[in-house]
């Protein structure tokens, strides 16, 4: 399977461990590939009951992809980008209709992709050391890997503040916008993990039964939703039509908090800030995953093919100097022809799941 995924089995529960924990278990190619391989092989069998994902190390379950790969890639023409994309989002769209339990532990930095493997699947649990987020506007790029669809069936608009402003969520957030089900202290996972492995020793309990047994002796509330406070002004700026009008409305209110939302904006990508807008209204109306996982199949490419995203990821990541030179520079500057581009057909590349 690769050094950088451990698979194996415990008793009637498939164990996942992403295993890059120096790299926050950033993934690469290989790492989706033999996740999907093991899936595959243990829908198949009947001695794994359910699947567990957890990340190496205490930092976090999975950062993302390895976008130093993705720039080197895109700089070359983002052939290996597009491939990368396309078994990513199938392996998302494998988790989340998985005929088995499958119970994803986003303890620590979970971001991007990680999100992808975890957010989808049957049972989400986070810790007080969650950090959740989708935060592709930083980098250039638009959220993936189903990200779109969570965030647009978010409540109100929370979902169109975290994709735009690239903010992270706590535990009690993500709980709040649909990214998680239960929260488990971090202490308590090994045990959690002892006690699922136990429960699906025997027959006599139904699998998705002892899972959820499992959880609900070792969950307990979670840490308060700071978004929750913040509903009413996120809701009334969020709702314009446009970005330009967001940003506007953020800087009215008056408030500290959306004056600093709004400078969130204006400093991502603008061209990423405007397909973002229009990717969540269209994941609205779009009838399942695969739909939303085609739509953005299509964005990612068109990302790769523009300017913003290996800028981004050089600001970001390979120079760090965290000055992003954007083209277009302002939300202004970004045609409505620009942000069409990304929704455009493919031809014979389309990834094809709906």
């Amino acid at each position: 399977m690769g050094a950088e995924v451990l698979v194996h089995q415990d008793g009637g529960v498939g164990r996942i461990v992403l295993d890059r924990p120096r790299a926050l278990n950033s993934l690469t190619h290989g790492m989706i590939t033999a996740v999907h391989a093991a899936l595959e092989e243990w829908a198949a069998d009947d001695t794994v009951r359910a699947v567990v994902l957890t990340g190496a190390g205490e930092r976090g379950l999975c950062a993302g992809a390895d976008i130093r790969a993705i720039h080197e890639d895109a700089k070359a023409g983002g052939a290996g980008s597009r491939a990368f994309f396309r078994d990513e989002y199938r392996l998302n769209a494998l988790i989340a209709r998985y005929p088995k339990p499958y119970v994803a532990v986003m303890d620590g930095i979970t971001m991007g992709g990680g999100v992808g493997l975890s957010a989808h699947g049957a049972v989400r649990i986070v810790t007080e050391r969650s950090t959740v987020a989708m935060p592709e506007t930083r980098i250039g790029l638009v959220p993936d890997v189903g990200g779109s669809r969570l965030l647009a069936r978010a409540p109100g608009g929370l979902g169109t503040h975290l994709g735009l402003t690239s903010a992270s969520m706590g535990p009690g957030d993500a709980l709040l916008c649909g990214f998680a089900d239960h929260f488990v202290h971090s202490a308590r996972i090994p045990a959690l993990l002892a006690d699922l492995t136990a429960r699906l020793a025997g027959p006599a309990v139904g699998a998705a039964a002892a899972v959820t047994a499992a959880v609900t002796a070792h969950a307990e509330a979670a840490p308060p939703a700071a978004l929750a406070a913040q509903r009413a002004w996120i809701d009334a700026c969020y709702g314009a039509d446009t970005a330009e009008e967001i940003v506007a409305r953020l800087l009215d209110t008056g408030l500290p908090e959306a004056k600093e939302a709004a400078e969130q904006v204006l400093g991502n990508s603008p061209t990423a800030v405007k397909v973002t807008l229009a990717a969540l209204r269209r994941a609205r109306t779009l009838p399942s995953l695969e739909a939303v996982l085609d739509q953005e199949y299509r964005i990612s490419c068109a990302a790769l093919a523009g300017h913003d995203l290996v800028e981004g990821i050089r600001a970001q990541v390979v120079d760090k100097d965290r000055n992003p030179r954007w083209s277009p520079a302002d939300l202004a500057g970004v045609s409505e022809a620009e942000v069409a581009r990304h929704f455009a057909p493919r031809g014979d590349d389309e990834l094809g799941l709906a």
